[in-house]
């Protein structure tokens, strides 16, 4: 920061590198706007470079190749059912009347490149308007070394999920990882694998194969380099300013020189505006405490979503939250999904002490608990909830069900079948890495149900009441206690080659056994900043504070707490960066005439 000068210009000041703030700043860039992209860690990506990568926009021109006949009027009414008065109505109209042209305008004019897979079900599948394909978009992959020595400011994945230290592997990979020697295409193409992570690994410390959500960073990132965005990293923002007329007009930064460990601060110009893209308040110790009442510890985000943002955006005026529960009342469709507001979004985690002292967070998306011969119970051994469900009901089934402390004992419970074949959260198909997660304590095991129930000092009766009564609905394919397995969503999260009437059922019988714990980990914001359809921050009369923005999980999601398809943050995020940054550059033009 060092070179930058006091009361330097930019036109368009972004605060935060995630998803959504690196869309801002490439939105703007391409309508020729001078942009400063301020990111307070070391690293650039934020939660958006360890996830999926998965981005729900629906009706754009990729949709047509796999789901012709889905329309906007059916997405419309997806949305009614699924968050109906939670959340303004007016925002997620603009969503869905923008989300066509945001993606074709990055996708034309950066290295932000999409594809859409052929069966993506949204998770609420059994509302009106839902698809099984369409609207989930994920990036291409990329090839990390096209940013030269930038490539090191990309966050790195979680390296739970990576493989063979430091190499990347999707959802096509992982079949050809498994059975590479079942067929000369696998053998073939993990060999390709191989050779390149070898040949990465003798000049960088990871893969330079991105996929999922480091393909998506890496992409932006490039695309910031290319369009002459000025990026900082370990920078902070200590205020922001407004003139006479009430405009957000200039902020102060602060870093320290990497050099000689001085100081450095500066006071800039801004003249279209600041766009806020923090991350959410999910670490920020007052707001975490008084919303969640969970440990931080149990979250898998990114560390720089502090919320220190969002205390400067109030301290200018802006208002945060919404008037969810009056609203909620009125609205007659919220039992459809029967989903409580909630002001995160959730899934179930589990915690591992690694080697060099640090804790992995393991978020269980969809690998393992809805898969046949896995089971979820509390600390009496009963079952609770149902397992194939998205991960975000998952981890509210979880708080409702252990209020206090929250969340707390759940097991996730499989067995010597289970775990050869799907594993167990960091424990590989296989059994790969088992011996270690033994030995750490991360896995327990037992030679018997009633040693399993011993040692996590469950009753073992009830525990296995559980799993005979488990072994019933098996055999039938039916769960009358929580309906697993009963909608598309839930049927595609279990196993498609499962050879039982349901494909997420199946018994619990052969010993070994095993189990993890898990915890409900929060995994993004859904309470934030209040905006207008533009994204730009309302004050507490409701009205727009000039030059003042919020994106991505600084805002107030337009789902309400409701997590009904995949990539429903990642998805909002870059739509209301591209209206955020389209007002805030023809802001900065006005200015300049």
């Amino acid at each position: 920061m060092a070179a930058l000068a006091d009361d330097q210009t930019f036109d368009v000041v972004v605060l935060g590198a995630g998803g959504a703030g690196m869309s801002a700043a490439v939105y703007a860039a391409i309508d020729g706007a001078r942009v400063l992209l301020v990111e307070s860690t070391a690293y650039v990506g934020g939660t958006t470079a360890t996830s999926a990568g998965t981005t729900w926009v629906p009706g754009t021109r990729l949709a047509p190749e796999v789901n012709p006949q889905d329309t906007l009027a059916e997405a419309e009414t997806f949305l009614d059912h699924a968050v109906g008065a939670r959340a303004d109505r007016a925002l997620r109209q603009a969503f869905l009347q923008h989300g066509a042209a945001a993606v074709a305008k990055i996708s034309d004019h950066s290295h932000l490149k999409y594809r859409i897979r052929p069966f993506h079900p949204d998770y609420l599948s059994e509302l009106p308007g839902a698809t099984s394909c369409g609207r989930a978009l994920e990036p291409l992959p990329f090839d990390g070394r096209r940013l030269g020595a930038h490539f090191g400011l990309v966050r790195p994945p979680i390296p739970e999920f990576m493989v063979l230290g430091g190499m990347m592997a999707d959802r096509d990979d992982i079949p050809h990882l498994l059975g590479w020697h079942r067929s000369w295409t696998s053998a073939t193409h993990v060999a390709r694998l191989l050779l390149r992570h070898l040949t990465d690994r003798l000049r960088h410390p990871r893969g330079t194969r991105l996929l999922m959500g480091n393909a998506l960073i890496g992409r932006l990132l490039l695309s910031c380099k290319e369009r002459g965005v000025t990026v900082l990293t370990g920078t902070e923002a200590r205020a922001l300013h407004r003139n006479a007329h009430g405009v957000v007009d200039g902020l102060t930064l602060s870093s320290t020189c990497p050099q000689t460990g001085t100081p450095v601060t500066r006071r800039l110009r801004v003249k279209g505006g600041v766009i806020l893209a923090s991350g959410g308040f999910n670490r920020h110790p007052q707001r975490r405490a008084a919303l969640l009442g969970t440990p931080d510890d149990w979250c898998p985000g990114g560390p720089g979503h502090r919320g220190s943002a969002l205390d400067l955006a109030e301290a200018a005026g802006a208002t945060w939250g919404a008037s969810g529960p009056v609203a909620l009342q009125a609205d007659a469709r919220q039992a459809a999904t029967d989903q409580p507001l909630s002001p995160c979004f959730w899934a179930p985690v589990s915690r591992r002490t690694r080697a060099d002292g640090s804790v992995a967070v393991f978020p269980h998306f969809v690998f393992d608990r809805a898969k046949p011969h896995m089971v979820t119970v509390n600390a009496r051994g009963e079952r609770f909830l149902n397992e194939s469900t998205s991960y975000h009901l998952f981890g509210l089934a979880m708080l409702a069900a252990h209020p206090q402390p929250p969340g707390e004992p759940t097991w996730l419970i499989t067995d010597a079948q289970g775990m050869a074949k799907y594993g167990l959260g960091m424990v590989r198909p296989k059994g790969m890495g088992l011996a270690s997660a033994l030995a750490d304590g991360y896995v327990t095991r037992g030679a018997s149900v009633a040693d399993l129930a011993a040692r996590l000092q469950l009753p073992a009766a009830t525990l296995q009441g559980t799993l005979n009564q488990l072994k019933r609905y098996a055999a039938d394919g039916v769960d009358p206690d929580f309906g697993r397995g009963t909608t598309l969503y839930q049927r595609a999260n279990g196993d498609a080659g499962w050879p039982g009437p349901n494909p997420s059922l199946g018994p619990i019988e052969q010993p070994p056994f095993y189990a993890v714990r898990l915890h409900p980990g929060d995994i993004g914001a859904a309470m934030g900043l209040r905006t207008d359809a533009s994204a730009r921050t309302l004050d507490a009369a409701g009205q727009p504070i000039p030059g003042l923005y919020a994106v991505g999980n600084d805002m107030q999601s337009i789902m309400g707490g409701v997590y009904p398809a995949p990539g429903i943050t990642l998805g909002p995020g870059l739509v209301f960066a591209y209206l955020a940054a389209g007002d805030a550059v023809r802001r900065s033009r006005s200015a300049t005439d």
